[in-house]
């Protein structure tokens, strides 16, 4: 897959999850040479931070020529100090791209190499062993970003087929030479914020899917309940003007095209005289129910917001300092620093949360037999008190939802000054991601145990036919693997297919 300056979030879609390979354009690589003879001729007789300087608060420290290439060398080793369990292939492939798309900015001053060795180990998966502990999110993720550029000068670990290796006996396999220093390539591939971002581009797209399938849940409870169609009706949501709220209420009401379990309001209660006292089905239902446009609203337009940021920050120049061959002058500041990421990543870990908040609510209404009115408590399909259907179920969903709501208090303003208060304020962007990605993983599993019982409500009550066309063929892609059951067995198992089920489903709403 060729791919220009800018990257978009189909295309790290296909990299990071249809296994495409990726090559640089052609202007990329004229970008990054530019870049790289421009910062050579300009640094010849210049004090330049990280090219002649010792780094943060060692930056007062003038370097002699003849350590200049052991300076770039240092900066790697001496911050290869991560802690922790290692980052997943996965995140880590997404990293290596962010910091591949920060070199094609032409901004940093690379020699060439660099992008092109980072190309084949992303093309390779060959992914370095990076520990999920270390980051401060200022300057920029140094401690993980510098196990990438340890394994990038042969040393270090990587993961490849499965397996953690010494990085250079995976490079003499392949045939790759490892980096050589040549003016500051060793501050380049450690400076920057492209592991929180490779992190949070991971975490949107899992989110992105999870939104999709709380809007599939809802339609499904809606049918299961037989409610009411008009909380989704264009007139009522455009009255409220929030383009998430209007966008989610259409995506339902697409859904549920040809559902015969859905009822008319004005079939059935606008016609005809109405004289009983208490109505049997309830005029409107729990909230959890009518409430869907109005609760993942907000969801889907923080998780736009969140694909504007990463995308944005993905196709920056996130290092220090900026070569800039147009102007023809290198500036100092810190473009390193990770708030933007931070905050989106506390934002989108708090809508996921709600979404789960959702979604446990939805499940409580299945398994409570007084509330929904319909169903066998826990839709028990056995026989009740000898056998207890998915009631164990539920205290998996309602502990791992009380987890992701402690985990949903902000990164973004523990902010703890570090590196001799060089680092005064920082962002804390990396732990941010984490959080997030510990959320997204735990709503995943609640989201698992819904669909479980979603699909015995439909066999329970004997709709299946009935259901929408969407609705039906969720439930039969479910019924290949989970089979209705009434029999009690250990359910651990279908909770873990049910996740990766999920995980394989579309972002796209």
């Amino acid at each position: 897959m060729k791919t220009g300056k800018e990257i978009h979030l189909d295309t790290l879609y296909a990299l990071l999850f249809q296994d495409e390979t990726l090559e640089l354009a052609p202007e990329c690589t004229a970008n990054i040479e530019r870049s790289y003879d421009f910062l050579k001729a300009f640094a010849a007789d210049k004090i330049i931070y990280g090219i002649n300087t010792g780094f943060g608060p060692m930056a007062q420290y003038r370097i002699e020529n003849d350590s200049l290439t052991a300076l770039q060398y240092n900066i790697i080793r001496s911050h290869a100090t991560g802690a922790g369990q290692p980052l997943p292939p996965l995140y880590v492939r997404a990293a290596m791209i962010a910091r591949l798309y920060t070199f094609v900015q032409g901004k940093s001053g690379v020699h060439p190499e660099l992008p092109v060795l980072l190309t084949a180990f992303i093309n390779h998966h060959i992914c370095p062993l990076i520990p999920e502990h270390g980051s401060v999110g200022a300057s920029g993720d140094l401690v993980q970003l510098a196990h990438i550029a340890l394994t990038l000068i042969g040393e270090g670990e990587v993961f490849y087929q499965g397996q953690l290796r010494p990085t250079a006996e995976v490079m003499n396999e392949l045939k790759l030479t490892p980096l050589r220093m040549h003016i500051r390539e060793g501050l380049s591939v450690t400076n920057g914020t492209s592991v929180m971002t490779g992190i949070g581009i991971v975490n949107l797209i899992y989110a992105r899917k999870l939104l999709r399938w709380g809007v599939v849940a809802s339609v499904m409870m809606n049918e299961i309940a037989a409610s009411y169609d008009d909380f989704l009706s264009e007139p009522l949501n455009a009255a409220k003007h929030h383009p998430g709220q209007q966008q989610i209420a259409c995506a339902m009401r697409r859904l549920l095209e040809g559902s015969q379990c859905v009822r008319r309001r004005e079939n059935e209660l606008y016609t005809g005289e109405h004289t009983e006292k208490i109505f049997t089905h309830k005029v409107q239902p729990y909230y959890s129910l009518r409430c869907t446009p109005q609760i993942l609203g907000p969801v889907l337009d923080t998780l736009t917001n969140v694909e504007r940021v990463l995308v944005g920050e993905i196709n920056s120049a996130c290092d220090n300092p900026i070569v800039d061959p147009d102007t023809e002058n290198i500036y100092h500041g810190g473009n390193f620093h990770g708030d933007y990421v931070a905050f989106e990543m506390d934002k989108l870990k708090i809508s996921v949360t709600k979404l789960t908040m959702l979604a446990e609510r939805q499940l409580n209404y299945l398994f409570h037999d007084r509330i929904n009115g319909i169903l066998p408590p826990f839709v028990n399909l056995g026989t009740l008190g000898l056998n207890y259907g998915l009631q164990a179920s539920q205290f998996t969903a309602t502990s791992t939802t009380a987890e992701c709501q402690t985990l949903s208090t902000p990164m973004y303003v523990h902010s703890i000054p570090n590196n001799n208060d060089n680092q005064d304020i920082v962002s804390m962007g990396t732990n941010a991601a984490l959080l997030a990605k510990t959320v997204i993983e735990n709503s995943y599993q609640v989201m698992s145990v819904l669909f479980m019982a979603l699909v015995q409500a439909v066999d329970c009550l004997e709709i299946e036919e009935k259901l929408s066309t969407q609705s039906r063929a969720v439930y039969t892609e479910i019924r290949a693997f989970f089979p209705r059951f009434a029999d009690d067995t250990p359910k651990y198992k279908e909770i873990a297919a049910m996740t990766e089920y999920l995980k394989k489903g579309t972002h796209e709403l």
